[in-house]
Parts: C-alpha cells; structure tokens; sequence
C-alpha cells in the first residue's frame, strides 16, 4: 500500500530522484538531503507503514539486516570512526515525516553532530513499576 501524499513513499518508488545507495524489493536507501553528517542515508520501505508499530516482523527483521550491511559497506567507503542508527516514532520521539524509516548517521571523531540526551538514573519506583506491569 502507497500513499499518495507520502513524501517518503516518492522517494522510494523512485517518483522524486534521489541519490540510490541500494535498492531492492522491499526497501531504497537514500542520501538523506538534509543530512546530519557526512554519508547520512534513509533506509525507507516501498511500502507505507506510518511506523515502526505497523511494520509487520519480517520487514523489521528485514530492516535491521539490512542496516548492518548498509552500515559495514559505508564506513569503508566514508572512513567513519563510528554509526548511529536512528529510528524515531510518533512526534514526542522526533519523528516528522509518518512513513517509517531509519536514519544510518556515520560519525567522526569531533564532529559536533547532537544526537545525546541528559542521562537519568533508574529510581527503584520506577523499575518496580515498569517491572510489574510487564509481568
């Protein structure tokens, strides 16, 4: 299923151009426009899914391979001293475009990109309260 209005469903049909990394039946990696750093590339599925809560298992299982490879493949290519790989859902998780994708951002030592959060610590209320409710 495609949506029309989807931004990322062009990309990845190949209606809008874009720089092509790899391409098969299931997913285009792209250059992203806006990038991050260096070589930061979009794994985004032919397919419309608005997140990873609708992505079905094997395309998750699918996607995650296929970032390991993308990500292997290009840091020799970019000689990068390491990768975030990224994967927003819904808003309050910085996710600004509702067709799922992942982000590959290579990294270099020094290169000021800002994806950190401030670290908290694990109260025991919390993890009791966590705990409980998934058992």
């Amino acid at each position: 299923m495609k949506d029309e209005n989807c931004i990322f469903c062009k990309l990845a049909s190949g209606e809008i151009p874009s720089a092509t990394l790899y391409e098969d039946n299931d997913f285009r990696v792209i250059l992203d426009l806006s990038p991050a750093s260096k070589g930061h590339a979009l794994i985004i599925p032919k397919e419309h899914y608005r997140n990873l809560y609708d992505l079905d298992e094997e395309l998750a299982a699918k996607v995650m391979v296929l970032a390991k490879k993308m990500v292997l493949k290009l840091k020799d290519v970019l000689g990068c001293d390491g990768y975030n790989i990224v994967q927003n859902n819904e808003e309050a998780a910085g996710q600004t475009v509702f067709h799922f994708h992942m982000h590959l951002i290579p990294r270099y030592k020094d290169d000021g990109v800002g994806l950190g959060w401030k670290m908290g610590e694990l109260s025991e209320a919390d993890k009791e309260e966590i705990l409980g409710k998934l058992n």
